[in-house]
């Protein structure tokens, strides 16, 4: 695992207001793009493999949880609640680093799953199954 556990220290990454496209695009403060709904999409990835666990969303409050636990907490649109991944089923998801995209607008969590799978089913990840020619799915 290459990278540095966020919350280490005992101040936060700070979340700073959204600046114009340079800043966004070339600048160097963490300014991210929530969409009309208050959420940003989260890939979760294995830190140690690459390999995508799942895709969720977060809202500005499960992000700033997110950074003061170092577990990732989403938001989940069904509930309409937050989730801290893992609380009951013990499948945390320890952030070891937080990539943002060129917009600001997508992140990705490197993280170091805990528990088991990844997945709500038991699979070790949400993407199980992979799509035919025919639309048919094939199990991984």
């Amino acid at each position: 695992m290459t990278g540095t556990l966020l919350v280490m220290s005992s101040s936060l990454p700070r979340l700073f207001p959204r600046g114009d496209k340079t800043a966004v695009e070339s600048g160097d403060q963490f300014m991210p793009q929530f969409d009309a709904a208050g959420l940003i999409v989260a890939v979760a990835q294995d830190a140690e493999s690459g390999q995508v666990l799942i895709v969720a969303y977060m809202n500005e409050e499960s992000l700033r949880k997110t950074l003061e636990l170092g577990e990732a907490v989403y938001y989940s649109r069904s509930r309409q609640e937050l989730w801290h991944k893992g609380a009951t089923s013990g499948q945390i998801q320890r952030v070891i680093e937080i990539l943002v995209d060129c917009d600001q607008d997508a992140l990705v969590l490197r993280v170091d799953q805990q528990g088991g799978g990844a997945c709500h089913t038991g699979a070790p990840t949400c993407f199980y199954r992979g799509v035919q020619g025919d639309g048919s799915l094939s199990r991984l």
